[in-house]
C-alpha cells in the first residue's frame, strides 16, 4: 500500500488545489494526524511523477515504482500527486503547467512543514517536470533535505545555480539522473520553453533542459551528491524513467554510477528493465 499526498483539485485536467490531501493506495483518505504518526521517527521519501500525468496514471506509476525501489525499513515512500496533466497540445501546454508546479511546490512545502516535523528526515524525487515542484518546495521547507534526486528534469540546465541556488543549497546530497537520449527533452523542452520564458521569466529565451546532460554551470556536487550520466547505447527515454504495463527483472541496489561506455545492465535487456535500473539507482542514493 502506497501513502499519496495529492495536491490536486480535479482527477483530470491541469488545476490545484488550495490544500493538499491524503490517501492510501490513492483511494482510501488519510488524516493529517494519522500521517503525522506514520512518519515520525521514519526518513520520509517523497516522489512525484512529470508533465502530462492525470491522477490515475500518476497514482499506478508510482505504486509500481515504490515496488521496485528497495528502501531500508526506516524510511517511508509516499508518491505526491500534482496537477501536471496538459491541457492543450503538450509543448504549448508546458509554460502552464510550469506555473502549476511552481504553486504546487508552494502548497507540498506549507503541508511538510505542518505535518512532517517528526520525521527524521526528508528527501525529495522527482521526474521530468515535477523537478521545478519538488525545488520550489525544497525553498519552502523549513528544514533541509537529506537527499534531493532530479530524474530526467525538464527544467534549465543553469537552474541549480541560478534560480534554485537556494534549494540546492538546502540538500544534503543532490543527484541528477541525465540521458542524451530523451527525445523529450532534446526537442519538446527547448520548444515549450521558448514559450514558457516568454510568459514567465528568465531569458534566454530556449536553453537545454537539466536532465539531459546535467548542470550547464558548475555545482559542487561531488562531495554531497553527484551526476549520473546514463550510457547513450542505453537509449534512455524520457518514460523509461518510471513503469509501464511491463513487469521488467528487479535489479538490486547497490549500484554505482554508469561508466560511458558500461553495457545494459539487464541481460538479457527485456521490456521494463530501465524503470528497474532507474529504482535501484534512487535506490542506492537514498540510503
Amino acid at each position: 500500500m502506497t501513502l499519496f499526498i495529492d495536491l490536486r483539485a480535479t482527477q483530470i485536467g491541469g488545476i490545484g488545489a488550495a490544500e493538499a490531501t491524503l490517501w492510501d493506495d490513492g483511494t482510501q483518505p488519510v488524516s493529517s494526524g494519522d500521517f503525522a504518526r506514520r512518519t515520525r521517527g521514519l526518513d520520509l521519501v517523497l516522489a512525484t511523477h512529470g508533465f502530462n500525468v492525470d491522477r490515475q496514471r500518476a497514482v499506478e506509476t508510482l505504486s509500481a515504482w515504490s515496488q521496485l525501489c528497495r528502501l531500508p525499513p526506516t524510511s517511508l515512500f509516499v508518491g505526491v500527486l500534482w496537477p501536471g496533466d496538459s491541457q492543450f497540445v503538450p509543448v504549448i501546454d508546458y509554460p502552464i503547467e510550469g506555473s502549476e508546479a511552481v504553486a504546487s511546490g508552494k502548497v507540498l512545502a506549507r503541508f511538510v512543514n505542518e505535518h512532517a516535523g517528526g520525521a527524521a528526515s526528508i528527501s525529495l524525487v522527482s521526474h521530468s517536470l515535477g523537478a521545478r515542484m519538488i525545488l520550489e518546495a525544497l525553498e519552502d521547507l523549513e528544514r533541509d533535505a537529506r537527499r534531493v534526486i532530479l530524474m530526467a528534469a525538464a527544467i534549465e540546465d543553469d537552474c541549480l545555480a541560478n534560480e534554485y541556488q537556494r534549494a540546492a543549497a538546502k540538500a544534503a546530497e543532490l543527484y541528477v539522473l541525465a540521458s542524451r537520449s530523451d527525445a523529450v527533452l532534446e526537442f519538446a523542452f527547448p520548444g515549450g520553453n521558448l514559450i514558457g520564458e516568454i510568459l514567465m521569466r528568465g531569458h534566454p529565451y530556449c536553453r537545454t533542459a537539466l536532465g539531459r546532460e546535467g548542470p550547464s554551470k558548475p555545482v559542487a556536487l561531488d562531495q554531497r551528491g553527484g551526476i549520473w550520466q546514463i550510457p547513450d547505447d542505453w537509449d534512455y527515454g524520457h518514460g523509461d524513467y518510471l513503469p509501464g504495463k511491463a513487469d521488467g527483472p528487479r535489479i538490486l541496489p547497490p549500484i554505482g554510477a554508469p561508466a560511458e561506455d558500461a553495457g545494459v545492465p539487464a541481460n538479457p535487456p527485456v521490456a521494463g528493465w530501465k524503470s528497474s535500473w532507474s529504482a535501484a539507482a534512487v535506490s542506492t542514493q537514498l540510503t
